[in-house]
């Protein structure tokens, strides 16, 4: 399949940009997706993938679903995301990174980068050596620093809302959680369920982290080709996505699915059929919005106070999304598309007849940087 072929089956991309320089080894690919509502806001990813096509599909998923979730949370921000093609663990370089910042720069604020799996603040100090957009920058260059503990307190704020659409209970106290991944979200997550009360069992191909959290917290560790089909109130995917899809889905033995990963469902249709089977699917990009509303926050003039209560929120967005699935008979993949959607067209018309008025977030954000 050709690039453009690919590109066209995974939305209607406004742009796509292809990042190369060889004198630094840096390979990336920056996709924005839709700018209706304001600049396209996304992390930059560091993985090794098998190939460029893989690159490239996975660059345009993420930057959809980040179209959808800032809309579905109410922000002034459109999608975009991107990704760096190399080993995050042996291939980083300041130079790699300043060089990805200039790319980013030349896009002159239509897409504005942020941290994401295998990169963290440190790159990102290195990117704003080169461009004023990015976020997620050390706290004490006027950034919000790492923004993974509120995107899982924001999971955690899903999660309670998912337990009382379900299971009418008020909180996770004595459930059984399922953790699958123990990244940074996944580990702030384990945290914040251990404090709540829950039973939590965990998962990681890194053993190393299994066996630190194990002895920090007390949880149970399970293999990670077991986890996805653990006998638990709520399942937790906060690894990478598509961990719904043909072979698991039959294994599954929750009652709820509520984690901070991207693209949990490998296909859409698998949404319907977890409908089918009771399963309760709290969307991921509904879910997962705590990061992105920090770093919005950070757009405006960075309080953690405020970020922490912004996650709140994703309480009432999820509750809104179970509601919309109800009324309409559809699964809640479908109901949260709808809500994102419907903004999306408003918002963005109005936008549209008013287009010499620029989106709050972006005029805050050139204002922030020309202290």
């Amino acid at each position: 399949m050709g690039t453009f072929e690919i590109i066209s089956k995974h939305g209607e991309h406004e742009q796509v940009v292809f990042c190369n320089d060889k004198s630094v080894g840096l390979k990336a690919i920056i996709a924005v997706h839709n700018t209706a509502l304001g600049p396209a806001l996304g992390g930059t990813r560091m993985w090794n993938y098998n190939n460029e096509e893989d690159a490239l599909i996975d660059v345009l998923r993420l930057s959809r679903g980040m179209t959808y979730k800032a809309a579905a949370a109410g922000l002034n921000l459109g999608g975009g995301k991107a990704v760096i093609l190399g080993d995050a663990k042996t291939q980083k370089t300041e130079a790699l990174f300043r060089a990805f910042g200039q790319f980013v720069n030349s896009l002159n604020g239509r897409y504005i980068t942020a941290e994401d799996v295998g990169t963290g603040v440190k790159d990102m100090e290195y990117v704003f050596m080169e461009t004023p957009w990015v976020t997620g920058i050390p706290k004490e260059m006027g950034g919000s620093g790492d923004p993974s503990p509120y995107t899982a307190r924001g999971v955690l704020m899903g999660m309670t809302a998912a337990v009382k659409w379900q299971l009418g209970k008020d909180s996770v106290r004595g459930l059984r959680v399922a953790v699958q991944g123990l990244g940074s979200v996944g580990s702030h997550l384990v945290r914040n369920l251990v404090e709540e009360g829950a039973k939590v069992i965990i998962s990681d191909i890194d053993p190393e982290k299994v066996k630190r959290l194990v002895a920090e917290y007390k949880v149970e560790p399970m293999a990670p080709e077991q986890i996805l089909a653990a006998d638990c109130d709520i399942l937790a995917p906060c690894a990478l996505g598509a961990v719904v899809n043909e072979q698991s889905i039959r294994k599954l033995k929750c009652k709820i699915i509520a984690g901070g990963a991207n693209n949990v469902l490998a296909e859409a249709r698998f949404g319907d059929q977890l409908k089918e089977m009771g399963i309760l699917y709290t969307p991921d990009y509904v879910i997962n919005a705590g990061g992105l509303m920090n770093v919005f926050v950070e757009l405006e003039g960075y309080s953690s106070d405020r970020s922490m209560d912004k996650t709140k929120h994703v309480y009432d967005n999820c509750m809104n999304v179970f509601s919309i699935a109800k009324r309409d008979g559809v699964g809640t993949h479908v109901a949260a598309d709808r809500l994102a959607e419907e903004r999306i067209l408003s918002v963005g018309q109005l936008r549209q007849r008013h287009p010499g008025n620029s989106s709050r977030a972006f005029t805050t954000l050139r204002e922030v940087f020309k202290r």
